[in-house]
């Protein structure tokens, strides 16, 4: 199970673990809260009416049919009230009076008229001081047929002489019940969807934040030209420029070893043919060897200084992780001005150069870098192509970026040489003079190709030659 599914689950599961605690606490507190308020409503009914029944009664008055014709013309009465959005228009109250034994002696229902409810809760408990209210089912089978009762004493000189009960039945209070009941569910649906989303957008921040930080790390690993992703403030933020700033600073260990390796063992040839050579001039040579040796050392300095140029040009543009200047850049423009740069060689040579990208084509980078990629790619073509040989300059388009295509008539790379010629200071021989250059240039274009977002890459073809493929995004 991956992070994202793990986050997720985990944090959904506290969440509903919490939501559906509070839900249930509110759900199983509705019926209750509803009914305690029904009960309290009537008691101050019961506490009234038995306000009223006490006058009768101590007057001896007591009529039951004056509290028919009062309950007749009560139920008679039509409220047509609306209660949070429920229309009441009934009354539904049920009120019995007892004698001081427990016998009925008037029913709002004339169903319980002389019977004794001596033993029901509501006239026992009030009969004996105590608060009087129990709840009965009209139907023992349904338990929806609830009826609340809630007794008051008759009292006379302070002594109980009877009691008057209310009753009422839960089903009239039932509609808001499952009105609170269906709100709480519906606000917990909400709770939860509102949590998902919150966990699914919780969860997708930070897995792209760990996953940006994973494939800086990989590509990292693999050597290519990484940039820090922005990771905005907080701790992954700080991770990343924690890693970084190790990056930078094992890269630079590691890069200072590796060049002062290759660098010392490139120097050693050049360096022994310096030493050979001022050995032997300090003897007397005839004028003809002496002209010889010091055209060696010349050009043996004249190779360390191009390979120490190239060194440092190689080296600060592989402690670039961006472009300093991206403009656009006219690529039909710049293979003319790599040609114009190296047309005297090729003039010497009898090479020709034929420029066939088109005219509209453009890129987005630096002109400068582009143009000494370009040139090196050029350079070893002269190298390799046979005098009065043929040089082709050309555009393909594919996949959203450029490929800008150098191809020669020479040898082509030998099949050892081709996963190599991108390593620094690997060079092959040139044709006629057997020389080496510094073998730079192919690991320069390719640092320049990778920080426009790039890659370049040399094949032989078919019918002879190289052709060297440098792609650049598109503008």
């Amino acid at each position: 199970m991956n992070i994202t599914l793990r986050l997720l689950l985990g944090y959904f599961l506290i969440v509903g673990l919490a939501a559906w605690f509070v839900l249930t606490s509110f759900t199983e507190e509705v019926k209750p809260g509803v009914r305690q308020t029904m009960e309290e409503t009537l008691v101050d009914t019961a506490h009234l009416l038995a306000e009223m029944a006490t006058e009768d009664k101590s007057s001896g008055k007591l009529d039951p049919r004056r509290f028919a014709a009062a309950f007749e013309r009560y139920r008679a009465r039509e409220p047509h009230a609306t209660i949070w959005g429920f229309k009441k228009d009934t009354l539904d109250l049920r009120v019995y009076i007892t004698d001081e034994r427990g016998i009925v002696l008037f029913d709002s229902d004339g169903k319980a008229v002389g019977q004794d409810y001596s033993k029901w809760n509501d006239v026992y408990l009030t009969l004996h001081g105590s608060y009087g209210v129990r709840s009965s089912l009209n139907a023992p089978d349904d338990t929806r047929s609830s009826v609340m009762h809630v007794a008051a004493p008759i009292l006379r000189n302070g002594k109980t002489v009877g009691v008057l009960t209310v009753a009422k039945s839960t089903l009239s209070v039932q509609p808001f019940i499952e009105r609170s009941r269906q709100r709480i569910e519906r606000a917990g649906w909400w709770l939860m969807g509102g949590a998902l989303a919150i966990g699914l957008l919780f969860t997708w921040w930070l897995t792209r934040s760990v996953g940006l930080l994973r494939r800086y790390a990989r590509e990292v690993s693999q050597g290519r030209k990484a940039q820090l992703p922005e990771l905005g403030i907080g701790e992954l933020a700080e991770l990343g420029r924690a890693l970084a700033e190790m990056r930078e600073k094992l890269d630079g260990r590691e890069y200072v070893e590796n060049y002062v390796h290759h660098l010392a063992h490139e120097m050693k040839s050049p360096l022994t043919a310096l030493i050979g050579s001022a050995e032997l001039l300090d003897e007397n040579l005839p004028e003809r060897e002496r002209a010889i040796f010091t055209a060696n050392v010349r050009e043996q300095s004249s190779r360390l200084r191009d390979m120490l140029d190239k060194v440092l040009a190689l080296a600060k543009l592989e402690h670039r992780n961006k472009l300093e200047e991206a403009v656009p850049v006219g690529l039909r423009e710049l293979a003319e001005t790599v040609m114009a740069d190296h047309a005297l060689r090729m003039q010497q040579h009898g090479i020709i150069c034929d420029n066939r990208v088109p005219p509209e084509a453009q890129t987005t980078g630096e002109p400068f870098l582009l143009r000494q990629a370009l040139a090196n790619l050029l350079d070893n073509a002269i190298d390799f192509s046979p005098d009065g040989g043929r040089i082709l300059l050309s555009l393909e388009t594919a996949a959203g970026k450029h490929l800008l295509i150098v191809s020669d008539q020479g040898a082509g790379i030998p099949d050892y040489a081709l996963p190599r010629v991108f390593e620094r200071f690997y060079s092959l021989a040139r044709p006629g003079t057997q020389r080496k250059s510094t073998g730079l240039g192919l690991p320069f274009v390719r640092e320049v190709a990778a920080l426009h977002g790039g890659e370049v890459e040399l094949l032989n073809l078919p019918e002879g030659g190289v052709e060297a493929r440098l792609s650049l995004p598109m503008r």
